[in-house]
């Protein structure tokens, strides 16, 4: 099968597209053919070597969420799934490939009327959109920032934060991403590109710091008695790196996020569902073929992108 493989730490251009030997599914797995693969932000910053969640080491195949269709399963597992459209994430490593193998009970279905890609845009970002909506639990007439509005996690955030009756304002750099962020329902938008953004936004009760660094700091400073501030991203190159002692003087809840494998893949597949019954719209920004893996991750670090970024393996799977 063809797989990207990362020979070494490195900038973009050290993914290469390769041979890999088909993987075979052993007791308690499934085989999958994969149509699409999902990249983040995170796997950017795995890739140059940079500390993160994912602990593999090159030589190997990145990737870390993945959507196709069930092409063979192992033993102790109902020969039924075979065929059945699926989603699902590894462990950081495998997803840019032809063919996956994971196992059975980590595999999330895709409803009937949704496509593969969409699900697969909603994998990680819609779970980390809705753990984070979980700590911060914006009410009804709040006023909640969401940077990097058009981006994977933030076109969800906008949604998610208008469903709950909350007042959104978008940042984000350009008009043409404030354009896709007024779109998904954001009633307010900025650039933060801008000097003087932050008068422009006023007081809010909740900050989505997907930026950090200068931004991320701007934005806490918005924040009075009672406001929550949950830092999930760094696309600036550094935290926002909050004092704690400061947020606790103004009254203000750094908001932590996390949680099990199971609950993370339990919120995935409430996002999944929610884009099935139309509660929420995946926005796939870009895609890229499976050679062109490099391209893809030296596209969403220079911040060009939006929406979500995929890349199509093997769209004829169905």
């Amino acid at each position: 099968m063809r797989a990207v493989w990362l020979k070494e730490f490195g900038g973009p251009e050290v993914l290469e597209i390769g041979d890999a030997p088909d993987p075979v599914p052993g007791p308690g797995q499934a085989l999958i053919d994969v149509a699409y693969a999902n990249i983040t932000f995170v796997e950017t910053q795995f890739r140059s070597g940079k500390p993160g969640p994912f602990k593999a080491k090159p030589p190997m195949i990145p990737g870390n969420g993945v959507g196709g269709v069930v092409a063979e399963v192992g033993e102790g597992v109902d020969p039924g799934l075979v065929g059945t459209r699926v989603v699902s994430s590894l462990k950081g490593e495998g997803g840019y490939a032809e063919r996956v193998v994971m196992d059975a009970e980590a595999l999330i279905e895709v409803p009937d009327g949704l496509a593969i890609d969409d699900a697969v845009a909603l994998l990680a970002d819609g779970r980390t959109a809705k753990i984070m909506m979980r700590s911060a639990a914006p009410k009804p007439g709040e006023r909640v920032l969401v940077e990097a509005a058009a981006g994977g996690v933030g076109h969800v955030l906008v949604q998610l934060a208008k469903a709950a009756g909350a007042t959104v304002v978008a940042a984000a750099g350009g008009e043409r991403k404030l354009a896709l962020a007024r779109d998904l329902g954001a009633d307010e938008t900025v650039d933060y590109r801008e000097p003087g953004w932050t008068d422009e936004v006023g007081p809010v009760d909740v900050v989505f710091d997907a930026v950090g660094g200068d931004i991320g700091r701007a934005a806490f400073e918005l924040l009075g008695k009672g406001g929550r501030i949950v830092t999930f991203g760094l696309a600036s190159g550094e935290w926002a790196g909050i004092d704690e002692a400061a947020a606790a003087e103004r009254g203000v809840t750094i908001a932590a996020w996390s949680g099990t494998p199971e609950q993370m893949r339990a919120l995935a597949r409430e996002a999944i569902e929610d884009a099935a019954a139309g509660r929420l719209r995946p926005l796939i920004g870009q895609r890229f073929p499976l050679e062109r893996a490099a391209d893809a991750h030296a596209a969403i670090e220079s911040r060009a992108t939006f929406g979500k970024t995929l890349l199509d393996v093997n769209a004829e799977v169905k």
